[in-house]
């Protein structure tokens, strides 16, 4: 009887000092990979305070926590297929595509400021429609025809600089600098195809309007910040909303659900668009009908440890019909586009 109760005791002795555990995971930003370890309970805390999106009373807060000499891929790519149906009831369809390929190396990070050099890589632009494509891609040779080789000839300029930004822990982008370097490679490289001086001028503006301080800090913005700034707890929803026609009176709007965070990721699902809106003009017996609608919906995955976006996927479905009529007849011709939008879609 002794001798079972000193196994009893013994075994009570080791499950009692066996300690619980927890599964903590992170992902690689730039492998995307996952690796899973098992840390003490009370450890745990200790861990998940370290991430950039922490959890304070179910409410999720986005930071980074990036590692000075790292570097942070941010590659995005976009697919468009357009249907096009005539009148008469025949179709065409065509596809463009897009990769603009850029890293992110932390040089330094003092009194909450990363020091980070944006790393301007590659560039690709490809077109097809009836079974022809052309491209144009930094990392191949120059195309034979002059249009696509100016295209590449700027291209080309582009990529292989640097640009410095300042960034704080929260995301905030203080300064991007460096574009004159990159703003004179651009003008050169556009001189070499352009010849008339007023042109040449009104390219290197409009280059410049278009690759600037303040439309780099709206990208990245987008980009990088996607949590709202208050946070969010699991199954919360938020809404943006921009311009979608210059005169402001349609409007596309984005809804953000934090979906879950869990294995080392936050998730988050995108839905919304621009209603279907129908505009009616008659004039001269004949009546004018022009409608459209575009839906989105995807998810966008971020790195609960270094709070960088791991991958994007969002595809964007647009519809447009325009119809004329006289009261007996009706011609219409109609417009499908179907658009994804992917950044790091090499990551898993």
């Amino acid at each position: 009887m002794k001798k079972y109760t000193a196994i009893a005791l013994l075994a009570i002795t080791l499950i009692s000092c066996k300690k619980e555990t927890k599964t903590v995971s992170k992902t690689d930003p730039v492998t995307g990979k996952t690796t899973s370890v098992e840390v003490p309970v009370e450890e745990t805390q200790k861990v998940e305070e370290t991430f950039a999106i922490k959890d304070s009373a179910g409410v999720y807060k986005q930071g980074f926590k990036l590692e000075k000499g790292q570097t942070y891929p941010l590659t995005t790519y976009t697919r468009n297929i357009q249907t096009v149906t005539d009148p008469s009831g025949k179709t065409m369809s065509g596809t463009s595509e897009s990769t603009d390929e850029m890293s992110f190396t932390v040089n330094d990070f003092k009194d909450g400021i990363y020091d980070i050099s944006i790393n301007l890589i590659s560039k690709r632009n490809s077109e097809s429609m009836n079974g022809k494509t052309m491209a144009v891609d930094t990392k191949a040779a120059a195309p034979k025809e002059d249009q696509l080789k100016m295209m590449w000839n700027v291209n080309k300029a582009l990529t292989g600089n640097k640009l410095q930004m300042k960034m704080k822990e929260n995301g905030e982008v203080i300064s991007i600098s460096g574009f004159e370097p990159v703003y004179n490679k651009i003008t050169a490289s556009a001189g070499t195809m352009i010849k008339d001086g007023k042109q040449k001028a009104a390219f290197a503006q409009s280059f410049k309007e278009s690759f600037n301080e303040k439309v780099l800090k709206d990208q990245f913005s987008k980009n990088l910040m996607v949590l709202p700034k208050k946070g969010a707890k699991i199954g919360e929803k938020w809404t943006e909303s921009e311009n979608a026609s210059q005169d402001g009176k349609v409007k596309m709007t984005t809804t953000f659900t934090l979906k879950s965070v869990e294995n080392g990721k936050a998730t988050v699902a995108v839905t919304g668009g621009i209603p279907y809106k129908s505009d009616k003009k008659a004039q001269q017996g004949m009546t004018h009908t022009m409608s459209s609608e575009m839906s989105q919906n995807g998810n966008i995955v971020l790195d609960q440890a270094t709070g960088w976006i791991t991958n994007q996927n969002v595809n964007l479905k647009t519809s447009q019909t325009e119809s004329i009529s006289d009261g007996k007849k009706t011609q219409s011709m109609k417009s499908v586009s179907n658009t994804t939008v992917m950044v790091n879609p090499s990551a898993k």
